[in-house]
């Protein structure tokens, strides 16, 4: 019996390890997958403004659990927003390592209503902010703002998914991506 495909999620939000563990199971269909997730300090604020530091947050989420376990690839997904040209979003970074590349992705922007971006940028969560919009409890463990705003046709889950689909490519063809431009 071959060993199981040791998937690290830096964080224990069931959203995040199963968008991961769905992933790794598309991928890897032949093998079990053990997906588990750890606290892992972001290191930036808990609700990221600005690409940067939502890239980041995710980067240090897959650091911390790369210096502290063991495992064949780590995963990390940090949501964000950002007031664009266009105006407010949310958005995510996904990170995936193993122990010889990572790679990043982000995912599509949700545009946000102005007045619920508005108290991201007075120091609230997005969950927070959209239970209390919603009057729902902890979305950011089930569909997210994401569903709430999509009638459910999206979810937290199915934009990490998607991110997480892309940023696998460099090790599905790391020849490809270990060439010089």
């Amino acid at each position: 019996m071959t060993e199981p495909l040791r998937i690290l999620v830096g964080s224990k939000n069931p959203v995040k390890i199963n968008a991961a563990r769905s992933i790794f199971s598309l991928y890897y269909p032949d093998m079990t997958i053990d997906c588990q997730g750890v606290d892992a300090p972001s290191q930036v604020a808990d609700q990221p403004i600005g690409e940067d530091e939502t890239r980041i947050g995710a980067q240090n989420r897959v650091l911390y659990c790369q210096q502290h376990y063991q495992a064949d690839f780590y995963v990390a997904m940090e949501g964000g927003a950002e007031q664009f040209s266009y105006g407010p979003a949310t958005f995510a970074f996904v990170v995936v390592a193993d122990n010889q590349q990572r790679a990043i992705g982000r995912s599509s922007n949700l545009p946000l209503p102005p007045s619920l971006y508005n108290a991201l940028l007075q120091g609230k969560e997005l969950g927070d902010v959209m239970d209390n919009a919603f009057n729902t409890t902890n979305i950011k463990q089930q569909g997210g703002a994401i569903g709430l705003l999509t009638n459910h046709h999206a979810t937290r889950e199915s934009t990490y998914t998607q991110a997480l689909t892309l940023a696998m490519a460099p090790f599905l063809h790391p020849a490809l991506y270990s060439k010089e431009v």
